[in-house]
């Protein structure tokens, strides 16, 4: 079965540490710098408003609860007055807490939309050769998942650990400021907790990536499963699909319940810390109240000083594991950014202006992979204004043509040029508003018939239903519930294969180009609506510069010249009648369609 890129992608983590990613990352920060110190600042407020509720009540102890020197109202009444400071600061934290969080949203979701949208606008500024080699999945994943993890990390991690990082320098100064003897106790037990932590870390991490490796396994499984269902129940492989479902699903389940077992240890040894604390507290602190030298209220501060200490540290690894996972989504966001396009824009491009629309390939060759030239040496002249017919069997180049000619790709040797103009030289966008293409696989965008027609251009009504009409739509659309407004495409209408081959020369005598390429345009047209198409074909090629790669008969007729490929040369061209006269490749070729036609005819 074919391993996805999930395979290894995640096993791969990035180091917390690495400093060129941080650069790149804060540069996306930069924007939004008063926010973040906003944040930062409203992080001193959270913590000291937290630090000052346990100093509240030990002075609450020491002041009133444990003073018998006071009368019972004094100390009643000392009590309340503690008690509104205490829950001022309780709320005072809370509002604090909540203006930082919806800081934090914002601006991490502001981070994150421009990041997403510049690796969107990058990525569909990439060459289809980038795309061919990517799956679609990976780069789904890279502008949702990875884009969410970083989100993740921004919003509720970093400042949560700067918050904990404050508020644990915060307590063992104030533990020092309270009893530096039981402070000094404390700090023995620091090694303790930090070794204990690292080393839960590293064993964390490593549970992390084996999940998410097992995790990344079990839905590429699923993926390839669902797709190719048809061809499993087929061959009747569902048992055994089953048993390798089966064991993808309990390595997914080892390895979890191996990440339950390390964390089900490190939380009771954590507990085990906590409690020791709290004893060597109360027992050193104990026996210094007994001394009379320390009073109960330091020590109830103190208890509740090593609370508020331990709780970030149960939440370090989870978060460490957090982080790391967001530096690798990360680094394959930004080595995604840093692919560069092999399609080359020029600095200062040429401009075609008035084209005439000659067309010229001079000793081309090209191939998808260097090594293996679907076409080799490849030399074309078209003039302006001829039609010409490519045909060929499958393999022999003709699509490569196109691909060439819209520039998706550049030749390996030799040249493509319009009017004399190289298109290397020439911007892309230039390029494709000048030669325009109707494909046999019709894009349909979610939208109206309108919108489907114009796409980005603006043209008044009287030009856009003269379009309609010379492109026999006008039937069509009068249909239509809603005329022009129609909806289609997903969540609308469906059109048929020869509704949508109408509906692409309508996009294209929209964009009224100067060359125009049919690459199988009508291969696949139900008979209903032929007719209309031949017609719209023939509007459409009028006074343009053509190249048809068609297999149906009358359109190859209709050229004034038919190139014959084999190999990715030309091995034949001439009219219709001349090439079946001269019994070569062409008329080969049409045999052999005739006779699949004859056939199909009988069988019908």
């Amino acid at each position: 079965m074919h391993h996805g890129y999930g395979y290894f992608e995640e096993d791969h983590l990035t180091p917390v540490g690495e400093l060129g990613l941080w650069r790149r990352i804060l540069g996306y920060a930069r924007p939004f710098w008063r926010h973040i110190a906003a944040a930062v600042v409203l992080s001193f407020v959270i913590s000291g408003a937290t630090l000052t509720l346990p100093y509240l009540v030990s002075i609450g102890v020491d002041r009133y609860i444990t003073n018998l020197d006071l009368s019972m109202d004094e100390r009643l009444a000392g009590l309340a007055w503690i008690s509104l400071p205490f829950i001022g600061l309780m709320v005072f934290g809370f509002l604090a807490n909540f203006l930082q969080v919806v800081l934090l949203e914002w601006t991490g979701q502001h981070i994150m939309h421009q990041l997403r949208q510049h690796l969107f606008g990058h990525v569909i500024d990439l060459d289809l050769s980038f795309f061919n080699k990517n799956p679609v999945g990976k780069l789904v994943t890279r502008l949702t998942n990875d884009i969410q993890n970083m989100h993740e990390m921004f919003t509720s991690v970093i400042v949560t650990l700067f918050n904990d990082l404050i508020r644990m320098t915060g307590i063992l100064v104030i533990l020092i400021l309270l009893n530096w003897r039981l402070a000094l106790l404390m700090m023995l037990l620091i090694p303790l907790i930090a070794g204990t932590t690292v080393w839960f870390s590293r064993l964390a991490r490593d549970a992390f990536r084996a999940i998410r490796t097992s995790l990344a396994r079990l839905n590429s499984f699923l993926q390839e499963v669902v797709s190719g269902i048809s061809v499993i129940q087929l061959f009747q492989r569902e048992e055994d699909t089953v048993t390798r479902f089966k064991d993808q699903n309990l390595t997914y389940f080892k390895d979890t319940m191996h990440q339950i077992k390390i964390f089900g240890l490190f939380m009771p040894v954590l507990e085990v810390f906590s409690a020791l604390a709290v004893a060597l507290i109360i027992w050193y602190g104990g026996s210094e109240i007994i001394k009379g030298s320390m009073t109960i209220g330091v020590l109830v501060a103190f208890l509740s000083y090593m609370r508020l200490f331990f709780q970030p540290v149960r939440e370090l690894s989870q978060k460490y594991s957090i982080v790391q996972s967001a530096m690798a989504s990360a680094e394959r966001i930004f080595q995604l950014l840093d692919t560069k396009s092999r399609l080359p824009v020029p600095l200062s491009p040429a401009t075609l202006q008035n084209s005439e629309g000659r067309l010229e390939f001079r000793d081309v060759t090209f191939g998808y992979d260097a090594e293996k030239p679907v076409i080799s040496r490849f030399s074309l002249v078209v003039e302006p204004g001829e039609t010409i017919a490519v045909v060929g069997a499958t393999g022999a180049g003709k699509t490569t043509l196109i691909s060439l000619l819209e520039r998706f790709y550049d030749p390996q040797q030799g040249e493509v040029m319009i009017d004399g103009i190289d298109l290397r030289t020439l911007a892309p966008k230039q390029v494709r508003e000048q030669v325009g293409l109707v494909m046999q696989d019709v894009f349909i965008i979610p939208g109206s018939v309108r919108e489907n027609i114009l796409l980005d251009r603006q043209l008044d009504d009287k030009e856009l239903q003269r379009i309609i009409a010379e492109t026999r739509l006008k039937e069509l659309v009068g249909q239509m519930p809603d005329g022009l407004e129609t909806m289609i495409g997903e969540g609308g209408r469906d059109l048929s294969a020869g509704q949508r081959q109408l509906l692409s020369l309508a996009r294209v005598m929209a964009r009224d180009p100067r060359i125009l390429i049919l690459d199988e345009a009508t291969s696949s047209i139900d008979s209903e609506t032929e007719a209309l198409l031949e017609r719209a074909v023939e509007v459409t090629l009028a006074n343009r510069t053509s190249i048809v790669i068609a297999h149906r008969l009358s359109t190859i007729r209709r050229a004034d010249r038919i190139i014959v490929m084999e190999g990715g040369r030309i091995v034949e061209q001439g009219t219709h009648d001349a090439l079946m006269a001269k019994k070569g490749l062409y008329n080969h070729l049409q045999s052999l369609q005739f006779a699949g036609q004859h056939h199909s005819t009988e069988n019908d």
